[in-house]
Order: structure tokens, then sequence, then C-alpha cells
């Protein structure tokens, strides 16, 4: 039996990386985003370490980064490996829940030191995150979920019956990751601020590397979305999956009028096509958008409203997000509720290290959840992967199963120091 550790302390940085210089990751509503992470890194008495992280874009990373501070508390002379249980302290807090509840700043903070300690766990454990996940019992995954608030769309027998018919085929199903890995579409050629030929050259990469899906930013100017999507299709082709973005952009009805402008392009979806609250909104845009589908959540803010979007029929792929609502626990439940509704979960990974993480959450929904591969694929972004001790690892337009202990958060200490803002050399030189 494992010996029991206890967390003995909490470092946070605020670590930007200025990908605005380039225009990385620029769309209709982040014109000029500075990839960054309130970064976390949680100590045990035994010498392990757990990293976690919340992303956000640049300005507001230092209130971030003292949100997660604030929950020093909740978790120093804990048990490491107890991680439901502080999962729920820190979302059942009284105080911590008045400034959302479960949702925003402090739910995201959250997020960060949950996902730090499974970092640890999976760490302690000798195992990468998604394999850890997969091997527990359906009983120990369903005591991992806060089903307050879902009751009425998943109860706990519900949940224990989907993981239970998917238990049969686990281990088939992690020998078929470890050997080919899960299909990948990339984002990185579609950002708003690349010129026309940087385009065409990115798709045409993008084809050769072995993707079978790209996806466009739009929703700043409707000629030039016309004119960008159909570089796109001249260069994949009839049928090859391109998605497009808004990023929140349009109204209902400008979402609808302006989906369908495009829709000779042919779009195999249309993200975030409005505000992430407006869960009616999204039906609205579903039904007069038809055939075109609806994907959201990487903005969706707790699992409650994830549970509404696919009562209403609001969304045809869910795109959970590592580092948005409170971590790996409420992750679970919202990859069960995807299962409980037929819905293909489709994680979002744009930004720094969520490619890391998400791999994790969609290779678990594969092996101890869904069971299915069919219509799911995970975002890649070719960005800032250089600084992570374990970064994803792409083959032929696949996801690689991480075989290394932990949930790949950890960033290179050297990156630490040259992207701590505003003292670190990147900052001071700029």
């Amino acid at each position: 039996m494992r010996k029991a550790a206890h967390i003995v302390s909490m470092d946070t940085r605020d670590i930007r990386f200025p990908t605005s210089r380039e225009l990385d990751g620029s769309d209709a509503m982040n014109p000029d985003p500075d990839y960054s992470a309130s970064y976390v890194i949680l100590r045990a008495d035994d010498g392990t370490e757990g990293h976690g992280f919340a992303f956000t874009i640049g300005r507001g990373n230092d209130v971030q980064t003292a949100a997660i501070r604030a929950l020093a508390s909740h978790v120093i002379g804990k048990d490491a490996d107890d991680v439901g249980a502080l999962y729920r302290e820190m979302t059942h807090d009284s105080q911590l829940r008045w400034l959302g509840p479960e949702k925003g700043v402090m739910h995201m903070a959250i997020s960060a030191v949950v996902n730090a300690l499974w970092d640890l766990r999976a760490k302690r454990e000798g195992k990468p995150l998604w394999l850890l996940l997969g091997e527990l019992s359906p009983e120990e995954l369903v005591e991992l979920v806060d089903f307050r608030y879902l009751s009425d769309a998943l109860t706990p027998e519900e949940a224990l019956t989907i993981l239970r018919t998917a238990e049969p085929g686990r281990r088939q199903r992690i020998d078929h990751l470890k050997a080919h890995g899960y299909p990948a579409y990339t984002t990185s050629p579609g950002w708003l601020g690349y010129d026309d030929d940087k385009l065409r050259r990115l798709c045409q990469e993008a084809l050769d590397d072995g993707f079978t899906q790209i996806k466009l930013k739009v929703g700043a100017d409707l000629d030039d979305d016309r004119r960008r999507m159909r570089i796109a299709r001249e260069v994949c082709g009839p049928g090859f999956p391109i998605a497009i973005d808004a990023n929140q952009r349009w109204d209902v009805g400008s979402a609808i009028e302006w989906v369908r402008a495009l829709a000779e392009f042919d779009p195999w979806w249309v993200e975030e096509p409005t505000s992430p609250d407006d869960v009616l909104g999204h039906a609205a845009i579903a039904r007069g958008i038809a055939p075109v589908k609806v994907a959201t959540g990487e903005h969706v803010q707790n699992r409650v409203v994830f549970k509404q979007l696919l009562q209403a029929g609001g969304l045809s792929y869910l795109q959970l997000d590592a580092a948005r609502v409170g971590g790996v626990n409420e992750n679970i439940a919202i990859l069960l509720l995807a299962a409980k509704f037929g819905v293909p979960v489709c994680p979002h990974a744009g930004g720094v290290g969520l490619c890391e993480l998400v791999q994790h959450l969609a290779m678990f929904d594969f092996v101890a959840v869904s069971g299915s591969m069919e219509g799911r694929v995970i975002e890649y972004v070719d960005h800032l992967h250089e600084h992570f001790t374990d970064p994803v690892v792409i083959s032929k337009g696949n996801y690689t199963a991480p075989v290394a202990p932990g949930f790949g958060a950890a960033i290179r200490p050297e990156s630490i120091a040259e992207f701590t803002f505003p003292d670190g050399p990147a900052w001071r030189s700029a």
C-alpha cells in the first residue's frame, strides 16, 4: 500500500507568453492575445509535486493568480490523494461560492488547484492521468462527481450504468490508444491575423501532416470570411471538414444570417456563435442553421450550463475545457452528461498547455465513459509546447497517448523564469 502524503506548500506564478507579437491566437473577439498561465505548484511531504494552471490571455492574469493563492488553506496540510474531498471542500466553501457561485475567476482557480492535485496523484501512482482515471472502478468515478443540480438530467445510478456498460472493453481501448493515439484537428491555419498566403500554406501543411479536419476563425468581416473559406476549401477540397469559430461574436439573428452566408463552403460546425451563457440562443441558432452543427464549451462556466445546453438541443459537439470549469472532477460529470445525451465530446485546446491537459480527458472518455471515437477529435494548436516538460506528441494527425506519469501540466523551470510577468527577461526586454 502506498504511503500517504500531505501537501506542505503552494507556489504560484504569473506566466505570460507574448503571442500577440505574431498574432498567434487572434480571432474576432480577441485580436491581440498574450497566452498566459496562472500557475500553481503543490508540494507534498514525500518530495512529489503537482502542477496546474488557469489559462488566460494576458491582462488579469495577476488577478487569476491571486485567486489561486487564496485557496492555499484548503489544501496545505491535507491528504494529497483525497482529491474528491478537497474538490468538494473548495466548491462548497460558502464564502468562496459567493464570488461565483461555481463560475468565473474563483472557479477557474479551483480548477487549477484540483488539476494540480490530480497531477500529483498520478505522479505518485506512476501513471499518466488518462490511464489512472481509466482504471478506476465505476463506483470510484461516481464518487468523484458532484451531482447537485444535475439529478434532473443525470442521477448517480444512471452514471454508474454508463460506466459499467463501458467497463468490459476498457483494456482493448487502452491498447488501441497506446498503439494508434487519438484523432486531432488543427486550428493553426485559421487565426484571423494571418494573411492569405499563410492561410493557404498552413492548410496544405495540415493536409500533409495527416490532419482530417481544420478550423478557421470567423466573425470580423463577412466578405473576408468568405474569401478565407474559399481559399481553405480550394486547398482542402470538397467534403474535407472545415469548422468555423466565431468566439461569441454574434447575436442570435446575425449568427444565423452569417452562417447561412457561409453555407456554400460546407462548414463542419460553427463554434461559439453567441454568448456562452445563452442556452436558448444556442438552441435557436442550431435550428436556424441546420444542417450545419453547433459546437460550444470552452467558455461554458460549469456543469449546469452544459446540462441545459444538452437538454435544449443547443449543441451537437461538446467542447469541454480542462481549465475553465472546476477541474477534472467536474469534467468527469460533463463527460457523463454528454454520454447520457449521446453528444460527442471534442475538447477545446486553443491556448497554452490546454493540448497537454485535454488529451487526458478525451482518452479517459474513450476508455471508460463513451467507449467511442466516432465523431470525436481533439483540437490541436501548434504553439508553446516546447515550454512543457511533457509536451504533446502528434503523429500522422493523431495525439500519441502520453506515457509519463501526471497530467502534463508542468512548465519547464527555465520557461517559468523567462516568462514570469513582469520581471522575467521576456517582459523586461519588451
